[in-house]
């Protein structure tokens, strides 16, 4: 479930509590969106839209010269000249000079979905122009995050001239250093946060540079990598390279750059909103066979969305990176060969499987620690675990970011007891990514980056508790500065029976959704939980029951170990004040609505 936190007034004059819930079953005070009626009504008629899509813009802040932008993102209209990025000139020429002179392109990639998309995208296009190309994606297990030697080494050993880093990179002075040194002409296309010096390589793309004014910082590497293959195009075409070659449709990849745009959770705003929104059309043409294999083994049968991306695909595409061959996501992405699609996302399903019973055992170790701490309830959520998987750190930070509204980190110590690898999860207004760097520029861990939401880290095993100590002590301060506290932003209420078909169908006009668009939650007022029972394996299906008689299919997810969860089994009738999601629910061709429970708080 995705939150907001919201500043508050030291002296308590805050924005009055929804329905008067001050603190949820999840421990979040509900807020209603402030929608301005004359805007509101302006939109509806500008636009012929109705008045709840109207409402929800309003609320939202986009006003009349933004909406059809929001509504039906145009690339053309958003799209920036890939020069305006510091370096991007540099790199493409280099790239491009190797494509014409026959030179072995090396990428090395990340082994998240982000970097996957990022890798298969260059791929696709060296090959579509006739170039050369060589993966290396690094074992998480025994290489950790981003460059280093061997895997340079192991590119330039197999031909490589040039080698490409692609969501990874920014901080990784030593190894890049000792290859530049070695020959190797080193472009780094990144969007990780940077620090002030950067590697000393042929070039950095990336748009978080401290100096880089080129606005696009919000990009996920796959949309600069995006960019990158723009501008490389672009100076193929001016040197005559298409005159007697066929000049790709960089369009026809826009599916990679949707799965890895809403797979990082970047914004979906802007550019990337148009990336997604495009995208997800490439998608629905099943023209990529890994896409199409995935989205086969999921079971996704209709046209996808970003839920489908985010929760369904992008799953699969991390499982080789978290728990099997680091190289599968890439690999699939990349290939034209639909049976060796098909395999692959066979096999990426069934890590998926295995993945979700380690970070099932490592998250039951990790909340039995918060719980019997005695101090749980500081200001970041921390747990260490000896011989925890590190493939499910991350996934397993998120939901304690979830379950305790705070910054989560979770920490494994490897079974030599000396190295620790952690991966932290934050919340909105809480940059943890730039307090895991200030971190390792003070020499508190012995390497750390990441951005707003997400950070890695290294340290020794007798670090862990200045490093804890540093951490909650900049976290308390932000909190403390900003007057940040959890909140769940709803806008507008509902009824049973006005939460129809026609009314889901009206809000996917909102879609894309992700980071700074996020699905539209209604509140449900005194709904009646008539039936609930378990589904799958901890998930509860209701049916909810307004005051009119009129019913409501509902389910809400993960949540038989939370008092969410219990408060629906146990409701037997009563009234509960509800908050969640509404969505077309599609089944063996059947269309229905159905509200996705997120939240609720008894009236009795």
């Amino acid at each position: 479930m995705s939150e907001s936190l919201t500043k508050h007034q030291d002296f308590g004059q805050s924005e009055p509590a929804f329905l008067g819930v001050e603190e949820s079953l999840e421990g979040k005070r509900w807020l209603i969106r402030d929608a301005d009626s004359r805007q509101t009504l302006a939109l509806a008629q500008r636009l012929n839209v109705p008045e709840i899509l109207a409402r929800i813009l309003a609320g939202r802040g986009i006003g009349l010269n933004e909406a059809s932008a929001f509504l039906e993102p145009k690339l053309r209209e958003l799209m920036p000249n890939p020069s305006s990025l510091i370096d991007m000139d540099k790199a493409a020429e280099r790239i491009s000079a190797a494509i014409v002179q026959n030179e072995t392109i090396g990428i090395f990639g990340d082994y998240d979905v982000d970097g996957a998309t990022s890798s298969s995208l260059l791929v696709r296009f060296i090959r579509a122009v006739g170039g050369d190309s060589l993966v290396y994606i690094p074992n998480r297990l025994e290489e950790g995050y981003g460059p280093n030697v061997a895997g340079l080494t192991t590119l330039a050993k197999k031909g490589a001239s040039v080698v490409i880093t692609v969501d990874c990179g920014t901080s990784a002075h030593g190894p890049l250093a000792e290859a530049s040194k070695n020959g190797l002409d080193i472009i780094v296309v990144d969007h990780h946060a940077a620090e002030p010096d950067l590697p000393r390589v042929l070039a950095v793309v990336n748009p978080n540079r401290i100096d880089d004014n080129s606005g696009q910082g919000a990009l996920a590497a796959v949309g600069v990598a995006f960019l990158l293959v723009i501008a490389v195009n672009r100076i193929l075409r001016k040197g005559g390279w298409f005159d007697d070659r066929t000049e790709p449709d960089l369009m026809q990849w826009l599916d990679l750059v949707a799965l890895g745009t809403v797979c990082d959770v970047v914004p979906l705003i802007g550019l990337n909103r148009a990336f997604v929104h495009q995208g997800l059309r490439v998608m629905a043409r099943r023209t990529n066979p890994g896409l199409m294999s995935l989205a086969d083994v999921g079971g996704i049968t209709e046209i996808p969305s970003a839920y489908h991306l985010g929760f369904i695909m992008g799953p699969r595409v991390n499982a080789g990176g978290r728990i099997g061959s680091p190289d599968l996501g890439a690999r699939i992405l990349a290939t034209d060969d639909i049976a060796e699609a098909r395999k692959i996302a066979i096999n990426l399903d069934n890590l998926n499987r295995e993945r979700q019973l380690i970070e099932r055992k490592v998250l039951d170790q990790a909340l039995s620690q918060v719980e019997q701490e005695s101090d749980g309830r500081g200001a970041t959520v921390f747990t260490v675990g000896k011989g925890w998987h590190t493939g499910v750190l991350g996934i397993v930070a998120s939901r304690l970011k979830e379950r305790f509204n705070r910054p989560a980190c979770v920490l494994a110590i490897d079974n030599t007891g000396k190295v620790t690898t952690g991966s932290g999860r934050s919340v909105k207004g809480v940059d943890l990514g730039a307090i895991v760097i200030a971190a390792s520029q003070a020499g508190v861990i012995n390497k750390g980056g990441g951005h707003a939401m997400a950070a890695g880290f290294t340290l020794r095993a007798d670090q862990i508790p200045t490093f804890r100590a540093f951490l909650d002590e900049r976290v308390r301060a932000r909190i403390k500065e900003t007057g940040i506290r959890p909140t769940l932003q709803l806008d507008g209420v509902l009824t049973t029976r006005g939460a129809n078909l026609d009314v889901a169908h009206i809000l996917q006009g909102l879609s894309p959704f992700g980071s700074s668009n996020p699905e539209p939650r209604f509140a449900l007022s005194g709904a009646r939980v008539t039936f609930a029972d378990r589904v799958g394996e901890n998930h509860v299906r209701a049916t909810l029951e307004g005051e009119e008689g009129s019913k409501l299919q509902a389910i809400c997810f993960s949540c038989t170990d939370r008092p969410l969860g219990r408060l629906l089994l146990q409701a037997n009738g009563l009234p509960v004040n509800i908050a969640g999601r509404l969505r077309v629910n599609c089944w063996r061709g059947r269309s229905a609505p159905q509200f996705m429970i997120d939240d609720a708080n008894p009236i009795w």
